[in-house]
């Protein structure tokens, strides 16, 4: 691990947006933003993929963001969604989070396009040129049908608002190679709840997580004692999250994760179409991993850690 905390590390959950009746739930919203924090997350992000944010109209996409930022009150760093297949769009979208206050922006690669490497390069190093505010590239192939390379994000990492990624690749070796290519100081978080324990034994340091909406203070503990090297401890916490891991991801999420977080009273499980709600066999898997957690039933001030 690495010596020194990074302005980014540990457990940040990728906020859901809760939604009441078609519309954001600003009260649970902000509530949830005040339960995180509460219960030791170390950052956040709103409008991320798990936010439905490809559902979030302009105006909605920047409420939210302000919202976190004003509920948050500086107390834990703010890493805005702004990515889009569109430049243009992406670039409006990360000013707009700097002049709201937000600490960073996490910018998925451009999806559906395909664009090349240099492609990609040129995506970033506009937004890079446009808005004075550390960038976090999220590379996730899954679902933008593209792979930024190792070279490509090395290249980037030498303009100066492009701080780390974001890494669901589903390849924890590319930390090493990131971290060996670009040097120990570009934050590497992992995009995978599962695969955050390996990411940190490479040199990572943290995660962008979806168990966090639902098991904030496990998490947090899981990434405490990967941040104090205790990885005797970590494993142990790993073994005790994976199910629900595994379970938030039996269908699209963010479904699962709305439903978990509904049977803790968060929100209700709405989503925006095209997502629909999750079939009766995950609300099954669901909540036996969360019971198995302890989680069901217990008053939202209580920790797990």
């Amino acid at each position: 691990m690495p010596t020194s905390r990074p302005r980014f590390f540990g457990s940040i959950p990728a906020l859901i947006t809760p939604f009441h009746n078609g519309k954001v739930d600003e009260k649970a919203f902000q509530a949830l933003v005040e339960w995180q924090i509460a219960q030791g997350s170390h950052g956040l992000v709103p409008c991320g993929t798990t936010g439905e944010s490809p559902t979030l109209d302009h105006d909605e996409h920047k409420r939210v963001v302000e919202l976190c930022i004003e509920a948050a009150a500086g107390r834990v760093p703010v890493i805005a969604g702004t990515g889009s297949n569109s430049t243009v769009e992406a670039i409006a979208l990360t000013v707009h989070a700097r002049q709201a206050g937000a600490d960073g922006a996490l910018v998925v690669v451009p999806y559906y396009n395909k664009p090349t490497q240099e492609g990609m390069y040129q995506h970033y190093k506009a937004l890079n040129d446009a808005a004075s505010i550390p960038i976090i590239i999220y590379n996730i192939p899954g679902r933008t049908g593209v792979n930024m390379t190792v070279e490509t994000m090395a290249r980037l990492a030498k303009l100066p608002n492009i701080a780390g990624v974001k890494d669901a690749a589903n390849d924890i070796t590319r930390t090493s190679l990131q971290r060996m290519a670009i040097g120990p100081d570009f934050i590497q978080l992992s995009g995978d709840d599962g695969n955050a324990l390996g990411q940190a034994a490479h040199g990572g340091h943290g995660c962008i997580s979806v168990t966090a909406n639902v098991a904030p203070a496990e998490v947090a503990a899981f990434q405490n004692a990967l941040l104090a090297g205790d990885f005797k401890t970590a494993l142990q916490w790993q073994d005790r999250l994976m199910p629900l891991h595994d379970a938030l991801f039996v269908e699209t999420s963010p479904g699962p994760v709305k439903y978990a977080a509904s049977l803790r009273g968060l929100c209700s499980p709405e989503l925006r179409l095209p997502m629909a709600p999750v079939s009766a066999a995950t609300q099954k898997t669901v909540s036996a991993a969360m019971d198995g957690l302890g989680l069901l039933n217990r008053p939202l001030a209580a920790s797990g850690a």
